[in-house]
């Protein structure tokens, strides 16, 4: 075999052995839309995209409508208790004027806080929506029950932490809470043989205020995975019965 030969030959195994890759590659993602999909193309890519961000949509807006309206926190499953520091305080504060209903006066202005932040919320989950892929959908459509809030998670949380802060200050001094609460931990550390406090208001209020939101789209999403009737339109009611199949 002639010296030419020679060098084409290893060039020309390894594109025979590049394209058989390529192939096996393209068929192997043929072959996880099609378990997904359905082999006879019942539900294109695009409906499933949309589906699944419906969804989301459905379930973020009714999150935050529900937890920005009066008593969406303070009187529900989602309420935001006291920080520890704050139980301790309450005892003690007891006995000084101006603070004998501290816990219930420092509650309620938490929660009515995070209420009125609530709202800002959404238009951060929006767009995080928009931004997903279809691997992203394929993921959330097959994946566990509370795929899709650990995809807003991933994707918003860091973002609405730095959005919400501003927010809940705001909210706070609104209804006068960070004003009271530095109000009671001046009148708390005069308090003989007390251990200092002055924790961060603001951010607890922030953490916790997410936290929940992020427990009730986890419900909204579970409603629409297990309950048909939930599935308010022809798309979701597509898009999730493949989820039902699996």
């Amino acid at each position: 075999m002639s010296g030419r030969y020679l060098v084409l030959l290893p060039l020309l195994t390894w594109g025979i052995l590049n394209n058989n890759a390529e192939a096996q590659l393209g068929g192997l993602i043929n072959k996880a839309k099609n378990k997904v999909l359905g082999k006879s193309g019942d539900l294109s890519a695009d409906e499933a995209g949309s589906g699944l961000k419906e969804a989301l949509n459905v379930g973020v807006d009714q999150a935050v409508s529900f937890l920005s309206a009066k008593d969406g926190y303070y009187a529900s499953a989602y309420k935001i208790l006291l920080p520890e520091e704050a139980k301790t305080m309450a005892a003690k504060l007891k006995i000084i004027p101006g603070f004998s209903k501290f816990e219930e006066d420092l509650l309620e202005k938490m929660n009515r806080a995070a209420e009125d932040a609530a709202a800002q919320a959404k238009p951060i989950f929006v767009n995080a929506i928009k931004q997903m892929t279809f691997q992203d959908a394929l993921n959330i459509l097959m994946g566990e029950k509370n795929a899709a809030t650990q995809y807003l998670q991933r994707t918003t949380n860091t973002q609405l932490t730095a959005a919400f802060m501003p927010v809940i200050q705001t909210s706070l001094d609104k209804f006068k809470a960070r004003e009271y609460w530095t109000s009671a931990v001046t009148a708390y550390n005069k308090i003989p043989l007390v251990k200092k406090m002055n924790p961060e208001l603001d951010k607890y209020v922030t953490e916790k205020s997410l936290i929940g939101m992020f427990q009730l789209v986890e419900k909204k999403e579970l409603d629409i995975r297990q309950n048909v009737d939930s599935r308010g339109s022809d798309l979701l009611k597509k898009v999730f019965a493949k989820q039902d199949k699996k």
